[in-house]
Parts: structure tokens; sequence; C-alpha cells
């Protein structure tokens, strides 16, 4: 709510004139609230820049937080809620991860309809002074812009910003276990959740080659087994996640309710065979794939400074691409298999979504 409300005018612009100062530099705008953090970004032409970075100074010190506004803000936030019942994977991976933590990492981004319902202007107020402060936020950029410029302009715009960041709380974890969300729907959705080695770990990249190796394409290990070969599925994947100081492999299956209990028993199995090792040929397939990620978000400015802002956060300090590829590539395939071998993908959470019967 805080995020769209922000918005709402800044500065000496009302919510109107301020898309209109964006407009005319051209600016591409988003912005969106995450577990850990709100991210606001904007591409634009080198040349606006300047003005651009005035804009989002107002934005971020000196929003208008109208109450005439206010419940056009809740009134988004509860759509945005209510969304989730017409998604029912992404109700069940949002639910999979509230489980799986014990602490708020769990609680999701989109709220609960009582807390929406409750909200205050006075109390979102309160929660602006407390979250938007100078020591909690990062400004990253990356284009055709001179660095002590950059630097200059920071200084000028936001030098008078002062205020601490809310201390961020420690993960803990709940005891893996399983649970069923009844939906009348004719599909049934499968979710699991395993813990994984967190970003700056020796093996990072290679838990995220492993990844890469369940669900990296059409040739993958979860495609191939649970579509291809047994047509057990309509869509399965696999993917990394990570809090600061954590991370997760979470593993995903949409399938009819009479084919769920064999799907989630082949779909644990193929996760947990990653302990066997993989191929050489699954490895330097994996690698090409990450490395074209790579290669296409480096061609993006605006990505590119999203990836810089969360190194900064996650790691304390930003990289290149070339080292970030170089890591990848550093990982042989005794590396890999050694790591699996070691801390094999065991004793997940297990969600499941659909109708009576259809259970973990």
């Amino acid at each position: 709510m805080l995020e769209t409300w922000l918005w709402k005018g800044a500065g000496p612009r009302s919510a109107h004139a301020f898309a209109d100062a964006l407009d005319a530099l051209g600016v591409r705008r988003q912005s969106g609230a995450g577990v850990e953090y709100t991210t606001f970004s904007a591409s634009l032409l080198p040349e606006g820049f300047a003005a651009a970075l005035e804009l989002y100074a107002d934005l971020l010190m000196r929003p208008h937080l109208p109450d005439d506004a206010f419940e056009s803000v809740r009134a988004l936030a509860l759509q945005e809620l209510a969304a989730l019942e017409d998604q029912p994977p992404r109700k069940l991976l949002t639910r999979l991860r509230r489980e799986a933590f014990a602490s708020p990492h769990g609680q999701p981004v989109e709220g609960e309809r009582e807390t929406l319902e409750r909200m205050t202007p006075e109390a979102l107020r309160e929660e602006f002074q407390r979250r938007y402060g100078a020591r909690g936020s990062i400004l990253a950029v990356a284009g055709g812009v001179d660095p002590d410029e950059v630097i200059r302009l920071a200084q000028k715009h936001f030098g008078a910003w002062d205020g601490e960041a809310p201390e961020a709380p420690a993960v803990r974890l709940t005891k893996p276990h399983s649970f069923h969300l009844k939906q009348d729907t004719e599909q049934a959705q499968i979710g699991l959740f395993y813990k994984d080695v967190p970003p700056g770990h020796y093996d990072f990249y290679a838990s995220r080659l492993a990844s890469a190796v369940l669900s990296g394409g059409m040739s993958s290990r979860l495609f191939t087994e649970l579509r291809e070969k047994r047509g057990l599925v309509y869509a399965v994947s696999a993917s990394p996640g990570s809090v600061k100081g954590f991370g997760y492999l979470t593993a995903y299956a949409g399938t009819m309710p009479d084919r769920a209990k064999e799907t989630l028993r082949v779909l644990q199995q193929e996760v947990e065979r990653l302990a066997e090792g993989v191929s050489r040929e699954e490895l330097d397939r994996a690698k090409v794939g990450v490395r074209a990620e790579l290669v296409l978000s480096g061609e993006s400015s605006r990505a590119r400074a999203g990836a810089l802002a969360r190194d900064l956060f996650i790691l304390d300090r930003a990289r290149g691409l070339e080292e970030v590829e170089a890591e990848v590539m550093d990982v042989t395939l005794e590396r890999i298999n050694t790591f699996l071998a070691s801390r094999p993908y065991r004793d997940p959470w297990i969600g499941t979504l659909g109708p009576e019967g259809v259970t973990a």
C-alpha cells in the first residue's frame, strides 16, 4: 500500500503533475514491494538523468501521502489480494513460503484482507517514517552517465536525507511438514520447498546450475521425466530463491487431481535424485543457459542496475558480469557432484492445492 501511495504526489507536484514530469523526460518507471525491500526504478535517456533523480528524491523524501487517495490505494491492494484466487499456482507457492518460514520472511507481500481493511493513513505514515531512511537505501545506476556526476547529483538531491533502516529479522524455519489448500479447481497444484545454500556461499553457483539441470528448458530433467515420458503434468518447474543469508529451492507441478499422487512422487524423486550427480552434458547445457541469461541481462541497463542493487543488499558489494560468469564457469563436474552428494535436497515442505482428496 505504501509503495502505491507514494506516487500520489511529491514535492511541489500533484500526482498528475508528477506523472507529467516523468513522461516529459521519457521515463519508463517501475516499482514494487517485495519480501525484504521496495524498489523504484527508471529507464530513460542519459540527458534526463539529473531531472529524473530530482523527481525520485521528491518521491522518497517528500511524498504527499494524501488522505483523499488512501481509499483508492486500499482498493488496489484488495484487488491484488483477490487476484490470488484466480491464480492457483501463485496462491500455493505463496502459502508454501509462509508454511516454511517461521520468521516474517514468509509473510505474503499481498498482505491479508483483515490487515488491509483495518489499515489507516496514520499507521501507514508511521511505517513510511520507520522504513524510508537514507541508511537503509541503495542507489544503483547503469548506463551512459559519468560516475562522478552521479555522485555529485546524489549528494545534491539526497544529501539532506537521514533516518535509519528497520532491523532485519533473523531467518527462522518451521519443521518440514505437509499441508493442503482445498479449492474446487479442475487441476491440482503441487509445491515443494527445500533448504539450499545462500548467496555468497562457495557452492552457490553449483546449486544454481543444479536447479538449471532440473528446470533449464525442454531437455531438463523435470520436463523430460514428468511431461515428456510420463505425461503427468501440464506445467513443471524448479526455481532457486533467496533472502539475505538464506537460500532455498522450490519445485512446482500442475496436474490433474487423479494424477496428483504419482506426480508428487516423481517430482520429489527427481529433485532428490540430484544427489546421485549430474552428467557432463547436463552441466555444460546448464552453463550455456546461465551464461545466456547473464548476456541478456547485460544488454539492459535496467537489469544491470537492479543486479547491482541486489548485490549491494545481499553481498554488501557490487559485481561485474565478468566476475559472475567466471564463478559459473569455475564450477567443475567434480565440484557440483561433490556438493550434491554432501548436501542432498531432502525433507521438503510439501503443499498441494485442489479439490477434496488431493493431499500431500
